[in-house]
């Protein structure tokens, strides 16, 4: 007889909700996305048939789901870090209940079901940013620039101001709605930050978007850790390409400023608001949204 953590008696299909289930009070109509620690479900609620979009907690590395869809530990080595990480995913999802703006995803509702964690938010349709980019056939202007992350800058200071931080701002989180503004998502690397906040437990990176300091233990995080985020995407929609650094050369500068690779294409001060941000000291970026903002507004 299999174990009861016997993770190879379950088929590879049992990894997401099959369409048509219902968990609590809605049906799952559809896979949106998924990634190592959660999945995110397009679904109805029951009375209304309002669609929503519910974020499921399942780490793969560390349970799996049975074939009634109980999520159940890989192992009893896996079962702590199972249940630490439900805990962090149902803190995230009440913390998230409460920042509620226009360009932040909207959790309106959180549960407890089948031994794990879920978040429904609210449904935007749209393309990331990523692929938005990707897609495009004329270059980024000045002016698409400047308003979608004046959108997103007045999310992420309310943000801030709450004493969150996101931590994975990168194009494939940023969703842009039909009428162009922009929706924050993917808050699973959130976490409070005081003034000895550390990034002292599994921090998630997105290489290219992830300043030095997130790469490792015991560095000091701030708004300044999200505003480099802020100006790798930047970077990210002027030449479609993530600007990848060598962590192993981190005492010196290995991406070409934008002032020299956007010359001329671009305002100065603009450039230079991307590459303030983008500094490879912490301390030496803006401290502040509210101080980039104003760099970046500067004409």
């Amino acid at each position: 007889m299999a174990s009861y953590y016997d993770t190879k008696t379950y088929p590879k299909k049992w990894n997401y909700i099959e369409p048509g289930t219902i968990i609590d009070q809605y049906i799952i109509e559809r896979e949106l996305a998924h990634g190592g620690f959660s999945s995110v479900y397009l679904a109805r609620q029951l009375s209304d048939q309002t669609q929503v979009a519910i974020k499921e907690y399942l780490p793969r590395k560390f349970a799996h789901r049975t074939w009634n869809n109980v999520i159940i530990p890989n192992s009893k080595e896996t079962e702590a870090l199972f249940l630490k990480g439900r805990a962090l995913f149902f803190k995230e999802a009440k913390a998230l209940a409460k920042l509620k703006h226009i360009n932040i995803v909207n959790v309106i509702n959180f549960f407890q079901a089948n031994d794990t964690v879920y978040m429904v938010m609210t449904y935007d349709k749209g393309s990331t940013l990523d692929k938005v980019i990707k897609n495009k056939k004329s270059k980024v202007t000045e002016k698409q620039l400047i308003k979608m992350f004046n959108f997103l800058l007045a999310g992420i200071s309310m943000m801030h101001e709450k004493n969150f931080l996101h931590l994975d701002i990168k194009p494939s989180n940023i969703l842009i709605r039909p009428n162009s503004t922009p929706v924050l998502l993917d808050f699973g690397a959130t976490q409070k930050f005081t003034s000895v906040s550390k990034s002292n437990h599994a921090t998630i990176i997105s290489h290219g978007f992830s300043p030095i300091e997130q790469y490792s233990k015991n560095s000091q995080l701030g708004p300044w850790t999200d505003i480099y985020s802020i100006g790798a995407t930047m970077y990210f929609c002027l030449s479609g390409k993530a600007p990848v650094f060598d962590i192993k050369k981190a005492a010196k500068k290995t991406i070409i400023p934008a002032v020299k690779v956007f010359n001329k294409k671009y305002p100065h001060h603009l450039l230079h608001a991307i590459d303030w941000a983008m500094h490879i000291d912490p301390m030496k970026r803006p401290q502040s949204v509210e101080v980039f903002k104003h760099a970046l507004l500067k004409s």
